[in-house]
Parts: C-alpha cells; structure tokens; sequence
C-alpha cells in the first residue's frame, strides 16, 4: 500500500501596532500546546534586515545572538522555539532578508534563471516560500510555524507577507494567520483601547491578508466588550480572539491559551483532529513550582550589555537568564536576579565588597575593552571570597587573565584581544582566525556550533555532567565526552598550561581533536567553574543545564547558610 504523503501546515505569525510584546513566545507557546495534542511541531524567524545572519549586530540593539547547534548566529527568538518545543532548531529555519537576497543574486549570477529578467516580485517571495517549504521537508514537522518579525506596517516585511499570501493561494487549505496586536490602556483614559489592533488588521487586509485568529496582548485580560468589538472590525470570530495578559513567568502562556482552547480551534481550522489527549502535565508542574517557590537565592550576572539609553536591556542575555530560571526552578527556588554594569566597579571598586550580598554571581560572554577590567575584579571578588562563579565564553577568558595576573603574577596578563602587545597572551587569537581578521571577515567566521569536549575523569566538572541526566554523554578512556555550542575567535594559549597547572587551575575539559581548553575549574572553591562554550544555549525549562543546576545547587546552599 502506497504510502500517503505528510501534508504540512503552516501557519504564518504577525505582529501588530509595536514589537516586543511577546510574538516570539506565543509562537513557541502555540509550537507548545499543538505537541501536546501528539503533533510534530518547528518553527521558522523571518527577520527583515538586509544582515545576513545576526552575529554582527550589537546585542544592546538587537538583543541576544543565539547560537544553534549547527553554528547559526541568530535571532533570540530561536531560543525561545528550542526551549519550549525541547527540540534543536538548525540553519533552515533562520531566514533574512540578505539571506534571501543573496541566494536569489547567485542564483542570478549562475544563470539559474535561464537568462529571464529577475524581479523583486516574484522571484523573491518564491525564495522565501522555497526555504519554508525546504525547513518542512527536512524537519518533517506537522505543523511549520513562520514568525514574521517586527510588525505589519512595516516597510520592510512587504515581501514576507507576499510570500504568505502567495503560498495562501497556492495551498488555501494549508496556510493559516495569527496576528499578535498590542491593546494599551492609556493610564488617563483608563480603557482598554482596540482602534491600534482594528489599524494592524487593515494594514495586513492592505497585503491581501486576513488574521483567522488574534492574539490580543494586553496589560489585562479582554472582557466580552473588547472581544465582540474586535470580531465586528477585524472580521473574526469572537471566540477567536484570543486573550494574551502580562503574567510573571513565560512559562504559563501556554496553558493561558489552552484556557481558550487555542490548540483545538486551530486544529479545528485545518479539519484535524487531536492526535492525543492535551499532554502538558508535566508544563504545569513546572508553572507550579515557579508561582509557589519554598526557597530563593539572590544572584548576581556581571556584564556591559545591559543599558540602551535610560533603559536596562535584559534581552541581550536572555538564555542566561532562562538557564539561570530553569536550574531554579528545578529546586523548587525563586532566583532574584541583579544586573551588574561591570563598569561601575572601575570607577570605584569599593563596591565590590557588595558582591557579598549574593549567592552566587556569572560573568557572561561579550567582546570588546569596555567593563572588562571591572569584569576581573569581580572574577578576583569571587575567587578570594568563595562566592559560587560561573564565567561563559568571555568570562572564562577573564578568569584566565585574572589567575595570570594575581596568582602567577604576570601584571601585564592579557587577552590578545584587548592588548596585542601584552607580554604575557594568555589569551590569544585562534590560528585559523588569524586570516579572518587579517582579510576583515567578521561575519559568520568565528568557532560557531556545537564541538567535542572531553572531561577528565574525577574533576568537578565530571561528576556535574556525570551526574546529570540532561546530555547523552560518553565514555572515553574513563573521561566523559560531551557536545557543547561555541562562538568565539580567542582561546586559552596552552603554552602558559603547565604554569597553572602547577598553581592550582585544572583544566578540565579539552577539545580532543584541537587540544583547546573548554572548561576551567579552581580547587578549593565550592564552585568556581568556566567554560569556553556557551552551556546557556543548551537549557530547557524541563531539562536545566547541568552546570547551572549545579550552580543553583550551590547557590541555593549558601543562601540558607547566610539565612
């Protein structure tokens, strides 16, 4: 019997009236609830900028730069996809505008047009569809959900909504549209205003484009009112607006949805039923345990890209701050986390004894001389006082340079980075990134995904990972072999190894086929770890990292003790 061919169904995700009122974790949500109903779920980013990837843009404008595991440098919203649908989000399901532009452009150069006149429209929409069907097939999903960033008015996402509505025509059967809108309530009005949400749906009406259903984000929840006003001038149905109010946690939106049986209305558009029963058990106990914690720990993350302006930026490390929550929760704690401009501990360093006050603090990645001497001073901070650390990326390299300088006592100890001249490199540019820079490559050319680090047996970081049921990890020679995202162009300089070997740094984790050192660690600490790699990138809410939950362990330890 001929096999029936996998029909996938797409549905297309807009924003309305402003950005960032959470358009990428309602897709992530509805990602959520439709596996739970036993569906095969992924889910596409289309960004609009002419930016090929995301790695060269700054992250206190765009936010975080978030790394899949085969080495994409792309939108935070990605993350956000593999932390709810506990899956691997790869290359093909990251999509720009330079991207397509440049495919198309080759395509061009290599006659694979066949000599025809290429135009913005069509050749560009079938470009996009192209990739969003190419995601569908490696993927194999049921559903394939396409994030269209920003929002409807904008310029720039002309062509992507051409692409959905094109794609519409070709499979009407197939393509569904959410719209994410933004209902405020002016504080000297007092009401909650719908004329932005009814302007978003006529701006996409304007595209050839009709929301079946809307995601009304608002401060509060929608009464009946607002609902039958939205359904009379947006053209749908009232049960069909879907309310969407600030909550504390993420983490409970998708069973917000489900509250208005959003997976069943959906399947019910396509004409499918539901594979199983709503699975989301083990989603609610987690929501339970962040709303109702029997303990907290204070911690503190010590970086530079937080001020845009007057306003602080978390976004730009927002897997972080996710891992940190996941680890939490997992022990039943509130984390109550601070944001540390590591510049102010440069302008006075009689601050740092405040340091104190937490249970445990992180120095994240990062590039550049800005707030990296006070970065080291926390790191000393920490060392000297046995305040549990965690240093990602950047941060293990300022904990190499700190070691250098205040236990080897190299003064002058330094990043390549940051000071090419400095007599002791302990930190110095990779071997193959050396033609990069020189030939002014920047984009896309760092150590990027997921490489092999081997832990040595009977280290601190071997009986975290050993211990952990989070990797599938394996044996090799008695050592632990895991696989772990990177993005950098800097490493340890294993020419000043031996030297710190014998003072007490041991590396624990090491690359096998380029001897590079992934993981550092210090004896005599309760927990002061780094890594090379970005362990963040790999945390789920119902799977913490086990490195960070070992630093919650930690954390949670020490602030009972103090309590």
């Amino acid at each position: 019997m001929k096999r029936e061919k996998k029909q996938p169904k797409y549905i297309f995700i807009c924003g309305g009236v402003m950005s960032g009122v959470g358009k990428g974790t309602s897709v992530a949500s509805v990602g959520k609830i439709l596996q739970a109903r036993g569906f095969e779920v992924t889910a596409i980013k289309i960004d609009p900028y002419i930016n090929v990837d995301a790695g060269t843009m700054n992250p206190t404008e765009h936010g975080e730069v978030f790394v899949t595991e085969d080495g994409t440098e792309c939108d935070q919203d990605i993350g956000n996809y593999e932390r709810f649908l506990d899956t691997n989000i790869y290359d093909i399901n990251y999509i720009t505008t330079g991207r397509v532009y440049q495919t198309v452009i080759q395509k061009e150069r290599n006659l694979g047009y066949g000599g025809k006149c290429v135009e913005v429209v069509p050749h560009i929409p079938e470009e996009v569809i192209k990739r969003i069907k190419k995601a569908a097939e490696i993927t194999g999903a049921d559903f394939i959900l396409v994030e269209i960033g920003g929002t409807v008015g904008e310029y720039q996402n002309i062509l992507f909504l051409e692409a959905a509505r094109i794609l519409k025509i070709k499979e009407p059967k197939n393509v569904l549209f959410i719209l994410v809108s933004y209902l405020p309530i002016p504080p000297k009005i007092g009401e909650m205003k719908t004329k932005p949400t009814q302007q978003a749906v006529r701006t996409m009406n304007s595209a050839g484009l009709q929301p079946d259903i809307i995601i009304a984000r608002a401060e509060k929840p929608l009464d009946e009112k607002r609902k039958e006003k939205i359904s009379i001038f947006c053209n749908v149905d009232k049960q069909d607006v879907i309310s969407a109010p600030d909550i504390d946690s993420i983490y409970e939106i998708p069973l917000n949805f489900e509250k208005d049986n959003l997976s069943l209305k959906i399947l019910k558009k396509f004409k499918i039923r539901p594979k199983t029963k709503e699975d989301l058990q083990d989603w609610r106990a987690l929501v339970k345990r962040i709303y109702h914690p029997r303990k907290e720990t204070k911690i503190a993350i010590a970086g530079k890209y937080f001020k845009t302006g007057n306003f602080i930026l978390t976004d730009s490390y927002i897997s972080v701050i996710e891992a940190i929550k996941h680890a939490a929760y997992n022990f039943g704690a509130r984390p109550r986390i601070t944001w540390l401009d590591t510049e102010e501990f440069e302008k006075n360093p009689t601050k740092l004894k405040n340091l104190k006050n937490f249970d445990g603090v992180i120095v994240p990645g990062g590039f550049g001389s800005r707030g990296t001497e006070g970065k080291i001073k926390v790191i000393k901070f920490c060392r000297e006082n046995k305040i549990p650390f965690l240093g990602l990326c950047y941060g293990m390299q300022l904990a190499v340079i700190e070691f250098a300088r205040n236990i080897l006592g190299f003064k002058d100890a330094h990043s390549t980075e940051i000071n090419p001249k400095t007599n002791s490199p302990v930190i110095d540019l990779m071997e193959q990134q050396k033609k990069n820079l020189k030939k002014a490559r920047y984009g896309g050319t760092m150590r990027l995904g997921a490489y092999t680090c081997e832990i040595k047996k009977g280290t601190k970081a071997f009986r975290i990972y050993k211990n952990s049921a989070f990797h599938k990890n394996k044996l090799r020679n008695g050592n632990i072999t895991i696989q772990e995202r990177h993005r950098h162009r800097y490493e340890f300089n294993n020419k000043f190894k031996e030297l710190f070997e014998k003072r007490g740094m041991v590396f624990s984790g090491i690359n096998p086929e380029t001897n590079l050192v992934e993981i550092i660690e210090i004896e005599n600490h309760p927990l002061f770890v780094a890594t090379q790699f970005h362990p963040e990138f790999k945390s789920r809410p119902l799977k913490p990292h086990p490195l960070f939950q070992e630093f919650a362990r930690r954390a949670i330890k020490l602030h009972n003790e103090n309590r």
